[in-house]
């Protein structure tokens, strides 16, 4: 499974996906709106990317969703859903664009009920409530073979007084799977970076040990949701911080970036410093996140092996950066010390083949990528997420 962003449409056309990997595809996003409707960053740009998409994937035998929320599109999913009348109201909307599209499924990426994610989103102690309350209605009101997934941090939705609900086997009865969004835990540090998706707390020092896939798993199956019916979401991107530090740092969720932006002007680059043959990491928008497929292109990350055969693919640091691993959370970050130091933690094929395996032998349903375009040419963070779970792909 994978996301694909609206914003990668013209450098990543949904036709250049190969399908031949993917049995889902969610287009991000569509934003509830104040009056329930569904708004897009520009509209007929987007309902016709969508609609390409969805097209692309039936014409290979894949399926496609759309993933309603994001980040900074969750501003009005609380009243959204608050009442009776505003809840069918959205689900109309929902259902004609399922219709007219002709999707195979939702996903809807609240962010987050009955909690605070970006600044100006509207909040209330009934949230999850009336969530359920929203899923029900969306469940009766679709066809009986739509699916309906959400998007949710690594513990359970909160109860009305802001704790990870103890019971979510209604959630479950309602929706077809979770994506535990695996990623986002600790963006840029200028002092002390941290790990962007910690596979677990191995050393026991996190500061946020819910935040991690074993936690996650652990803390949504003994709330009552089958491992059958959740997918792990891992990262095709990092965070680049502008540091000299040699370790990462087990650190909290305070300023944390995200992964999901109204916009994005341009891609993430990688760049050379002049004379020095030396890789500077840098981002055309003035952000703080990097691809793969960027880090890979630009020469940051270098291939070492194998090239061809089952195997996945080596990755080593190069101009200049130094591949180290992060024991405690089970992941890969880079290290520059010339010129203005950086470091950089992300994903790679080593990684995303451990968690896969981690997927398959707890009996989870799968892997979701954020997202698909991230990965370089060769799709070498694909191929090992499905190594990982030992498909035939």
């Amino acid at each position: 499974m994978g996301y694909y962003p609206g914003w990668a449409g013209d450098s990543y056309p949904p036709e250049k996906i190969d399908f031949d990997k993917y049995d889902w595809i969610d287009f991000a996003f569509a934003e509830p709106g104040s009056d329930q409707g569904l708004h897009w960053d520009d509209d007929q740009r987007s309902t016709e990317l969508l609609k390409r998409l969805t097209k692309a994937a039936h014409e290979k035998g894949s399926k496609a969703k759309l993933s309603i929320g994001g980040w900074s599109g969750s501003r009005f999913f609380s009243s959204a859903v608050s009442e009776e009348q505003t809840r069918q109201r959205l689900v109309n909307t929902i259902v004609q664009v399922y219709h007219d599209v002709e999707l195979d499924g939702v996903d809807i990426d609240w962010e987050y009920p009955a909690k605070k994610g970006e600044t100006d989103n509207e909040v209330s102690a009934t949230d999850s409530a009336n969530f359920l309350a929203f899923l029900k209605l969306l469940r009766k009101t679709l066809p009986a073979d739509a699916k309906i997934s959400a998007a949710t941090q690594s513990f359970p939705f909160a109860s009305p007084e802001g704790l990870p609900m103890t019971n979510v086997t209604e959630f479950a009865n309602e929706l077809d799977w979770i994506v535990l969004m695996n990623y986002d835990v600790w963006g840029s540090s200028a002092d002390k970076p941290g790990p962007n998706a910690p596979f677990l707390d191995y050393c026991g020092n996190s500061t946020q040990p819910e935040a991690s896939a074993l936690a996650g798993f652990t803390a949504w199956t003994a709330a009552g949701f089958p491992a059958s019916k959740i997918v792990l979401g891992v990262p095709s991107y990092g965070y680049i911080s502008r540091s000299n530090a040699q370790t990462l740092r087990q650190r909290s969720q305070h300023g944390r970036r995200h992964h999901s932006p109204r916009r994005v002007q341009g891609s993430r680059k990688v760049t050379r410093d002049d004379g020095l043959g030396v890789v500077h990491v840098a981002s055309e928008d003035g952000g703080d996140q990097v691809q793969f497929r960027d880090l890979v292109k630009q020469g940051a990350l270098v291939q070492s092996g194998p090239t061809s055969g089952i195997a996945q693919p080596n990755f080593v640091g190069g101009g200049g950066f130094f591949r180290q691993w992060d024991w405690c959370s089970q992941t890969p970050f880079l290290v520059s010390t010339q010129g203005q130091g950086q470091v950089i933690s992300y994903d790679d094929p080593e990684s995303l083949r451990m968690k896969s395996e981690f997927v398959k032998q707890t009996g989870m349903m799968g892997v979701n990528m954020f997202d698909v375009h991230g990965d370089n040419d060769n799709l070498d963070l694909t191929k090992a997420i499905i190594l990982g779970l030992g498909l035939d792909k």
